[in-house]
């Protein structure tokens, strides 16, 4: 399945009732502004996530900002939800895809094939002209298989990379935080020792939709080589905003990297692991 759909696209399917549309608005500075927003307007009958709530698991002070909840935890959310592997699932949000693509990994890690990010996000969908509304499709609770297809990479793995450079990493936070420059979400700037900075922004195009697939393909080319996806981990500051790198190397037909999900918030929570800047 394609991982995007466009405004105008998704406009055209609100009837169809296999469609659930999920609205992963969030602030990190501010984060019941997300389903506030949501509650005021949405997409007609779209569901909402909150990325704390939902989509992360509880944190531990050393697992970081974002914890990716367990197989079974997923899978119950999405019960609740009524969401069942038979639904076509449509994730968007209001800051280009990323919030809106951690749920989009989270269901192609759980099998689920049919999700898709709405390209372009909210503002894509109002330059159609397309209404907003307050209603919720009500699905009835379901039984959603615990399944998860995507191996993740953990701190010992990365740590051990330090020194074997087995595998790639590339850190999607924005470049003055991954030189350790003006950090606010986190105790301690820097980056993973070896890690390559592909700022998420980078993938979208100046109308905020996520650029041409040769485009794409031609500028991860240019920075990871020759090397082969499946040799590649995302990371950012929580694991969020690495999933939109993931999305766009699916989208310019290298998939098949792995997600450090605890990344820079979990790597330094560890005054021992060490530290570039």
């Amino acid at each position: 399945m394609n991982p995007l759909i466009d405004a105008a696209a998704l406009a055209a399917q609100l009837a169809d009732e296999r469609l659930v549309i999920v609205d992963c608005r969030h602030d990190l500075g501010n984060p019941e502004a997300g389903e506030a927003a949501w509650r005021a307007a949405h997409i007609p009958g779209a569901l909402f996530m909150h990325l704390d709530r939902d989509l992360s698991a509880p944190k531990s002070g050393r697992n970081g900002r974002h914890p990716l909840p367990s197989p079974d935890a997923f899978a119950s959310l999405l019960g609740r939800f009524g969401i069942t592997p038979a639904h076509r699932v449509v994730a968007y949000d209001d800051a280009g895809g990323m919030f809106a693509a951690r749920l989009w990994w989270m269901l192609r890690r759980a099998g689920h094939r049919d999700v898709s990010v709405l390209d372009g996000g909210l503002a894509a969908w109002r330059a159609t002209g397309a209404a907003l509304d307050d209603s919720v499709r009500a699905l009835p609770p379901s039984t959603y298989p615990v399944t998860a297809t995507a191996v993740l990479a953990d701190a010992d793995e990365v740590l051990a990379n330090i020194d074997s450079q087995r595998l790639l990493l590339v850190d999607a936070r924005a470049p003055d935080r991954f030189r350790g420059e003006n950090e606010t979400l986190d105790p301690v700037g820097g980056h993973i020792p070896g890690a390559l900075n592909r700022f998420f922004k980078l993938n979208l195009g100046d109308d905020g939709r996520f650029k041409p697939a040769d485009v794409l393909h031609a500028e991860w080319r240019a920075l990871i080589g020759a090397r082969d996806p499946q040799s590649l981990v995302m990371q950012c500051g929580s694991g969020v905003t690495a999933c939109h790198n993931l999305l766009a190397l699916e989208l310019a037909g290298l998939s098949g990297a792995r997600l450090y999900p605890g990344s820079w918030s979990e790597w330094c929570s560890d005054a021992d692991r060490p530290v570039a800047r």
